[in-house]
């Protein structure tokens, strides 16, 4: 039997987290590639971007895998570069250490090999279908226990770093830095969220005269109106800055990397994650698109009312367009084979068929590399369609 009666903890990283810092540079990099397929110097079906980004002490590395346009047309390092001065200015470091006018950015991109090419190309390779970029197994999760049909302790642990992102942009709270990471513990009774046993928040600060009581006094009110009414108690534990003064932070204060906060980017832990990062990545790569794939699918069929939570998995081989397997955990509120047929017909998950539904050849990335690929609002740019609830019905019919 489940346990209904528990704490669940997870945590979030701000924009201006090292790790995300890379994230963002990576992101804007698939973009430019999707912008100029826009102005039609390539078919957005052969876009291919890999990038990895390192972020130290005033400098920036970026490598990996590309293929789009060339000649006069080909997306230059310079314009590489520029973007990711362009992103590190918009998170805002202009420290001693980290600034987007000084550091140095290396960009060290480079041809996609043709041996990952053959077999991802429709008409190539074994399948003459498109095939999957990389072999892998990718989760999907949705749960009614939050308006986003998302778990509380990770949509929560966002919400706080992307409220106080937005006043410390705004001026509001202009004595924060960019660097930050939250941690929100929810208590379940009866299996549903009902209030916060703690709360941990690190942010990086502007003076070192200000103390871990000075930054708890900026950012507390914040974080109440955040959460639900009545979830932060008397007993409700605080750790604001709990190391003491933050003013050293973000790449100068830590490397980061693309890719290493994949949990952050997901469920908080309240999922599995089959290992694979999204950001740097065009949506050929199952990791990324087949990943929001399973979260639309997951979404749904909460949404639908078949069940209170469902996790959905997907797994893929290089090269080969169909899915080797579709598997759905639903704790058995409802038949979990019939589901598993009922999401192979509402949807084509080879990675051209999820490209198509989520329209996924654009620039629409950059806003994904912090706070969550999941739980966030569609835009009519085209931004998280995979949080559409457009299958519902489809959902119900074919069950």
């Amino acid at each position: 039997m489940a346990r209904s009666n528990y704490t669940f903890t997870s945590e979030s990283v701000s924009e201006g987290h090292p790790d995300k810092v890379s994230d963002r540079i990576s992101d804007e990099i698939v973009d430019i590639f999707f912008r100029r397929a826009e102005e039609g110097k390539i078919d957005p079906w052969d876009v291919r971007v890999a990038a990895e980004t390192l972020t130290t002490t005033n400098k920036v590395v970026i490598a990996g895998e590309t293929r789009g346009p060339s000649g006069a047309d080909a997306v230059t390092p310079e314009e590489i570069e520029a973007a990711a001065r362009a992103a590190i200015k918009d998170i805002g470091y202009e420290q001693d250490g980290f600034h987007h006018a000084n550091a140095d950015v290396q960009v060290l991109l480079h041809g996609q090999s043709a041996h990952i090419a053959q077999g991802v190309d429709e008409g190539t390779g074994e399948h003459k279908e498109e095939g999957a970029g990389d072999q892998g197994i990718m989760f999907g999760y949705a749960s009614n226990e939050t308006e986003d049909l998302m778990p509380a302790p990770i949509q929560y642990s966002h919400a706080i770093l992307r409220e106080l992102a937005e006043k410390r942009h705004s001026g509001e709270l202009s004595d924060l830095g960019p660097d930050s990471k939250s941690q929100v513990s929810v208590v379940y009774e009866g299996g549903k969220p009902v209030r916060v046993s703690s709360i941990v928040l690190s942010t990086q600060h502007t003076h070192e005269s200000q103390t871990p009581a000075d930054v708890r006094k900026m950012v507390e009110s914040t974080i109440r109106d955040v959460l639900p009414d009545g979830w932060v108690r008397d007993d409700t534990a605080w750790h604001v800055n709990p190391t003491g003064t933050f003013v050293i932070g973000g790449p100068d204060g830590d490397a980061g990397l693309t890719g290493r906060k994949i949990i952050v980017d997901t469920y908080g832990g309240m999922a599995p994650h089959g290992g694979g990062a999204f950001s740097g990545k065009d949506p050929t790569k199952v990791d990324r698109s087949a990943a929001y794939a399973a979260r639309y699918l997951a979404k749904n069929i909460v949404a639908a009312g078949l069940c209170d939570w469902v996790t959905i998995q997907l797994s893929y081989a290089i090269g080969v367009p169909h899915p080797l397997s579709i598997y759905a955990d639903a704790g058995g509120q409802v038949d979990e084979a019939r589901l598993e047929q009922a999401i192979s017909k509402v949807m084509d998950l080879t990675p051209r068929g999820i490209r198509t539904h989520l329209a996924l050849n654009r620039p629409i990335y950059a806003p994904t590399s912090a706070y969550g690929h999941f739980g966030r609002t569609p835009t009519d740019e085209g931004h998280f369609s995979w949080e559409r609830t457009d299958l519902v019905d489809e959902l119900k019919a074919a069950m």
